[in-house]
């Protein structure tokens, strides 16, 4: 069932090209730095979460070893996402998803997310999106999640948003996560300006399986 959110982000990926919306970014780095940190296994289940048309998927399918789910609320998106990675996203699971309306009930090793968690501007929606993140990730797994600074912008693409200092996401993730990294990213926008983000890298706590 469409949403109001969801038709949102539809226009979006439908009339915008990758150099028209603002987080596009061609590397990754900071979110491939962060993973390479993390020293999955091999065979490991990666969730990229809100992943739109990002290009995270590329740089780790030229990595290899790792199993990729795209989760994003946009078909429009993972259908661009999949016609850009062609043949070499054959293996990769594209899920259209709302992270915060549907329930998740599957099992992964990292769970990454650049894009999702600062629109969640209401307590509940935040505690929805967070009961999906702990069903899924296995204990020992790892959660990078990133969100505008306080020096970021306070709205995005037509839609407010809520800033966050490492600390604050920390609290967020709440006792059953250990924080392990925290990153801050000056992130050029395609078509000019900057966007202050910052980043931590949490392992939930538990004995991994």
């Amino acid at each position: 069932m469409k949403t109001r959110i969801s038709s949102h982000w539809e226009k979006i990926y439908r009339t915008r090209r990758a150099g028209e919306r603002s987080w596009t970014q061609r590397r990754p780095a900071k979110s491939l730095s962060l993973i390479r940190a993390s020293h999955l296994a091999k065979g490991s289940v990666i969730l990229d979460a809100g992943a739109g048309a990002s290009t995270l998927a590329d740089h780790l399918l030229k990595a290899g070893g790792k199993q990729l789910i795209l989760a994003d609320i946009s078909a429009a998106a993972l259908r661009e996402a999949k016609k850009r990675l062609g043949r070499s996203g054959a293996a990769v699971k594209f899920l259209r998803a709302d992270l915060v309306r549907d329930r998740l009930d599957f099992k992964v090793d990292l769970w990454h997310d650049r894009a999702v968690f600062h629109f969640l501007t209401r307590a509940a929606d935040r505690k929805r999106y967070l009961s999906n993140l702990k069903r899924c990730l296995r204990p020992g797994g790892v959660v990078i999640l990133s969100a505008f600074a306080p020096t970021g912008p306070e709205r995005c693409s037509g839609l407010p948003v809520r800033r966050y200092s490492a600390a604050a996401l920390g609290r967020e993730l709440g006792p059953g996560f250990r924080l392990r990294a925290r990153l801050s990213e000056k992130h050029r926008k395609p078509f000019g300006g900057s966007q202050d983000f910052v980043y931590v890298m949490a392992i939930r706590k538990g004995r991994a399986r």
